[in-house]
Order: structure tokens, then C-alpha cells, then sequence
């Protein structure tokens, strides 16, 4: 983990926590706005580099602090553009992090766990197990490496417009790191980011959208893939705990706020599992009652996975039938597959702690 055992990542510290460090150290709290100014609309990590802080002031942080990002291990870009980092934070472990430039905005993909406990049966991640959550500094530190790689300015050209938690893990599983994280993405001394610019992804944790929701203004994913019970439990474990009706009312809560507009939800397409037409009139008497938007994302293959594809005539005739009902619907353009960077594929480097990957190459040996 970044820093040292005698010395606080300021990284991990979003705004409330970095005034309350500096107020214990006997500092004004202001030096929080100062520190915060520096590190995100200057990308200034060196406390010596800080000049309107005091000299005894910054010798003093120095001795006690660091900020310390995640480190950048490799850079892959695609040929469409789309650009994925492998950023490790010692211990073996490493994450993927995902640019998706477009014509009007930038699209940054982060991760907030090292491997994904929830073992969805189509994702590249999950089939990699899971080794720990990350902190707060190490997932806000994913775009500010990205900011610098990227040449992006707080306050001239802003070259990351939107945030995604959509990486690798459930990030409200982790949600005790993921919300200052949030924080900062939305701060104006931060990222300063819209409420719409920066969405957190969710298999369907019902507590946590809940404990979200009063906590920030963020916008909503929910990764459904399936109308239907049955159906999700195969796919979405998770939805053994947390079934489809209890997902949905959370959702309902959720955009009962009058600051959430919408939750959308994401919908990868499998061949002959879950593309019939039947699956899309379900769909449209699930969703037609929340305020949604519906995100139709082609499967992307990975290594040892058996599923494969959607063909697009039946893409295409799913997302006829759910617009025929009322809902809105968008293909997701596949981004970054030529460099194992679009959905569902990351993988980074995971010390696989629930030996989900070593009983997975097991049991794909003895098929063979």
C-alpha cells in the first residue's frame, strides 16, 4: 500500500478529512483548501513544491505525510484510441484503469477493489478472484495519473469530463472508500465534477444504493443482464441475496430523490442466454416504471469463458422491442477490445485470496 506505516497518505483524505488533519496537527484548517488546490488543480505531489505554505509547515508534512498515488506499471493504447493502465500498489496486486476518449467527452473507467468478490459468471474480473478493497487514495489516485498521463487541466482543457466506477470490483462493498473518493470527484476543489459526470456501477448491493443515496449525489448504474430471477441467478450470484423486486424498490428510492433523475441500467448480451425477444418484453414490464435508461452492452470475450456474442441482427432486434415499449436504449460501442480494455475483460493482477482462479483453471483442465 502506498506510504509508510509512520506516515498518512493525504491521497486517502478527502476535503472534511484533510481539514480535520491539519486541525490535529495544530494548523489552521484552511491549509486543507491550500494542500487540495496544489495536489488536484496543479497535480503538485512534492510538499516542498507548495509555496504558500510555510517552510516549517511544509518540512513538518514532510515528516509525517506523503502523496503517494498508485504507481503506473504498464500503458497500452488502442487502436480506437481507448488507453488502459496497469497500476500496482505493491504485494503483487494490480489494477486496470480505462480512458474512452469521444468527440464531446472523455470517459474514465476506475476500479475500487483488487479483483471482484461477487464471481459474475460473464466477466473477465471476476473469474480472477479477489485479494482486497482498495483505499480511498488508491482509487482517487487512478485519475490523478490519468489526469497526468493525459495532459488534462483542472481549469483549461478538460481531457476527463466523466468518471466511471465501472472498473474492477463491486464499489459498494467497499463503499467506506469509495464515498470520500466520490467526494473528491465532485469537490470544486477536486475534480469538481457534475453529479451526472460521475456514476458509480453496482451489481445490485440493495443496502448500499440505499446508504448511498443519503450519503452523495452521484448517478446510478445497476448491472441487471436479466429480467428475471432465474435467469440473474445464474449470471449475478449476488441476486440470490438481493432478487429483482428488492432491487428494483431500491431503485425506485433512489431516484426518488429529487436530485437523482435516473438509474441506468446495464444489460450485456449473451448469445442465446439472454437475447430472445421474450427477455426484451420482460425487460420493458420490469423498467417501464423507473425513471431509467437502458445500456445494451455486447459480451466481450475473455479467456476460458463460454459464452460468446450476441449476433448484432438480434442485438439490433432486442433493442427494437424494448424502444418499442417505451424505454430508452443505446448499443454500447465496443472500446479498447483489441487491448483487453472493454467491458467485462479487465483483469490487472490479482493474489487471488479465495483461490477462485486456481479452481477455475482446474476445473477448465479437466474439461479438456
Amino acid at each position: 500500500m502506498p506510504g509508510t506505516s509512520t506516515h498518512i497518505n493525504l491521497f486517502d483524505l478527502d476535503h472534511a478529512g484533510l481539514r480535520e488533519f491539519f486541525a490535529s496537527i495544530g494548523e489552521k484548517p484552511f491549509r486543507a483548501e491550500q494542500v487540495l488546490k496544489w495536489v488536484y488543480h496543479h497535480g503538485q505531489t512534492d510538499f516542498e513544491g507548495m509555496t504558500n505554505l510555510s517552510a516549517d509547515l511544509r518540512a513538518r508534512l514532510g515528516e509525517i505525510a506523503v502523496l503517494e498515488p498508485p504507481r503506473v506499471l504498464s500503458e497500452q493504447t488502442s487502436r480506437d484510441g481507448t488507453v488502459k493502465w496497469l497500476m500496482g500498489f505493491g504485494g503483487g496486486n494490480a489494477i486496470e484503469t480505462v480512458y474512452i476518449p469521444e468527440p464531446n467527452r472523455g470517459t474514465l473507467c476506475i476500479s475500487s477493489q483488487v479483483g471482484c468478490a461477487l464471481n459474475c459468471t460473464f466477466c473477465s474480473t471476476g473469474a480472477q478472484g479477489f485479494s482486497r478493497n482498495l483505499t480511498t487514495g488508491e482509487i482517487i489516485g487512478q485519475v490523478w495519473q490519468a489526469a497526468r498521463a493525459l495532459g488534462h487541466e483542472r481549469n483549461g482543457r478538460r481531457r476527463i469530463t466523466n468518471v466511471v466506477l465501472m472498473g474492477m470490483g463491486e464499489p459498494l462493498l467497499n463503499f467506506d472508500a469509495v464515498l470520500p473518493a466520490l467526494s473528491l470527484l465532485r469537490d470544486d476543489l477536486g475534480f469538481g465534477l457534475a453529479a451526472r459526470r460521475v456514476t458509480l456501477s453496482t451489481a445490485g448491493l440493495v443496502p448500499g444504493i440505499d446508504r448511498l443515496r443519503d450519503a452523495i449525489d452521484v448517478a446510478l448504474a445497476v448491472s441487471l443482464h436479466a429480467p428475471e430471477d432465474d435467469l440473474r441467478e445464474q449470471l449475478v450470484p449476488l441476486n440470490r441475496k438481493y432478487p429483482i423486486a428488492e432491487l428494483m424498490a431500491a431503485c425506485q428510492r433512489y431516484v426518488s430523490d429529487k436530485h437523482k433523475r435516473s438509474v441506468t441500467f446495464e444489460y450485456t448480451l449473451i448469445d442465446g442466454m439472454n437475447d430472445h425477444p421474450e427477455h426484451a418484453r420482460k425487460l420493458v414490464k420490469l423498467l417501464r416504471r423507473v425513471p431509467s435508461k437502458l445500456n445494451l452492452i455486447p459480451f466481450n470475450p475473455f479467456p476460458g469463458t463460454r459464452f460468446r456474442c450476441s449476433p448484432p441482427e438480434r442485438i439490433r432486434a432486442f433493442q427494437e422491442i424494448v424502444m418499442a415499449g417505451g424505454l430508452i436504449a443505446t448499443v454500447r460501442k465496443t472500446r479498447g477490445d483489441d487491448i483487453d480494455a472493454a467491458c467485462g475483460q479487465l483483469a490487472g493482477r490479482v493474489l487471488d485470496r479465495t483461490r477462485r482462479s486456481e479452481r477455475l483453471r482446474a476445473a477448465a483442465g479437466s474439461a479438456q
